[in-house]
């Protein structure tokens, strides 16, 4: 049974869109979170043409934010020229931060405390917040006390040159000490995924993502930006390798555990630059508007799982749980869009969801979950290839999601992701005509 009922509240896709996702340190190395986020907000009410009045909140996932923009949601509802009555918060959960964008969004339209709701994300990594070491703030939060010339002396003399070296933000586990790339090597192990799947995996998604950005797939859900000072506009996402072979992902070295180790640069997300916003409504405002909506929210669920031995496996937990919680199979979902958080990392997901073992013993079913259908599954590419705003990705994988049910003719689609700490998140949406 879904969560969400079939009926005048259920909260329905009306529309999504996003900007190029860049590799960071490139064209939006001068921006900040806040202008991404605005651009987002700003380019999906001109695209849906929704009033800003009909807006009842906004909601932005974000993990490497801004103090000075901490809750960029409503910075950002400002600067694209919304109503200042519209509410707005930011939330954080790591790399499905997105999608609990969306999943709270649609909770507020479900129980009629919103009619229409932007839901987005966004990550700007050029620009994340360098952190002064411990002892420095604490002697920094002393300076307000200092009166006079003996004081500055005091202080100056409590002082250490290694307090001045900055500590720079890390995709590192607080609990276990490993990093994302660490975990995924540990996980191919277990699972007995070699370099070579993991390479033909990254080839396959940047492979297909170039194709999508050829034949204009991708060109649906991007909003061209115009870059300062000279405003040169960029369209599309520059992550992608189009030229890219086996053979040069073959001889790219191990990243995180040398010389043994799996994962390389060639087959891991990188680290992004972008943003993404959908707009979600309730059934009976969307016919009020005069909106035909793309999809309407089935189902969602979150999982926890082993962050030392499982940290990428959360849509191997997720993805059953909200299939079983809705009456589905694997096998009825027409459309799957996972986050690649690493090639490895996908291929462990897809052996636990075909594994006989995991299915008994570790999900409690009869059996193995079911075979996953590659021809159905991140077929425009993934966030190997894309890009990997922390914030965005949630959004972008349903938007994604939504606009291949429509040209596929597909009636269920599927998304699921990772995130640090262990966590995971499957979503289900069902096409509207």
């Amino acid at each position: 049974m879904a969560i969400f009922s079939d009926n005048e509240r259920s909260p329905v896709l009306i529309a999504g869109y996003r900007t190029p996702f860049l590799r960071y340190r490139t064209e939006f190395r001068d921006f900040t979170s806040y202008d991404l986020a605005r651009i987002a907000v700003k380019g999906l009410m001109d695209r849906t043409g929704v009033p800003p009045a009909e807006i009842g909140h906004a909601i932005f996932g974000c993990v490497m934010n801004e103090p000075k923009t901490s809750n960029v949601a409503r910075e950002a509802v400002i600067g694209a020229g919304l109503p200042r009555q519209v509410s707005a918060h930011t939330v954080s959960m790591a790399c499905i931060s997105g999608g609990q964008a969306i999943t709270q969004a649609a909770e507020l339209i479900a129980r009629g405390q919103a009619d229409a709701v932007v839901a987005g994300g966004v990550e700007c990594f050029s620009n994340v917040p360098i952190l002064v070491k411990r002892p420095l703030r604490r002697k920094l939060l002393e300076m307000k006390k200092l009166k006079g010339p003996m004081d500055y002396l005091r202080w100056l003399r409590g002082m250490h040159l290694s307090y001045l070296v900055p500590e720079i933000p890390e995709v590192v586990e607080f609990s276990t000490g490993l990093d994302m790339g660490q975990s995924s090597d540990r996980m191919s192990a277990y699972w007995g995924v070699s370099r070579e799947e993991q390479d033909r995996y990254a080839l396959r998604s940047h492979q297909f993502a170039a194709k999508a950005t050829r034949d204009g797939l991708l060109a649906e859900e991007i909003l061209p930006v115009p870059v300062p000072p000279g405003f040169q506009v960029v369209e599309k996402d520059n992550g992608i390798r189009e030229k890219t072979s086996l053979e040069k992902l073959g001889r790219l070295p191990p990243a995180f555990y040398s010389p043994y180790g799996s994962t390389t640069a060639g087959n891991s997300s990188f680290l992004s630059d972008g943003a993404a916003a959908v707009l979600l409504m309730s059934r009976a405002k969307a016919r009020a508007l005069g909106y035909r909506p793309a999809a309407r929210l089935l189902n969602y669920a979150y999982v926890g799982c082993d962050p030392l031995d499982e940290l990428l496996l959360g849509p191997a937990y997720a993805a059953p749980k909200v299939l079983a919680e809705s009456g589905l199979r694997l096998s009825d979902v027409d459309v799957i869009e996972f986050h690649e958080a690493f090639a490895g990392q996908i291929l462990s997901n897809i052996r636990a969801l075909e594994s006989e073992r995991f299915g008994r013993e570790n999900l409690g079913l009869g059996g193995r979950v079911g075979e996953v259908p590659m021809d159905r599954f991140n077929l425009l590419g993934g966030s190997l290839s894309v890009g990997h705003p922390f914030g965005a990705t949630g959004i972008r994988i349903l938007t994604t999601c939504s606009n291949r049910l429509r040209r596929e003719n597909g009636a269920i689609g599927l998304i699921a992701s990772c995130a640090a700490g262990g966590l995971g998140l499957a979503m289900l949406a069902e096409r509207l005509d």
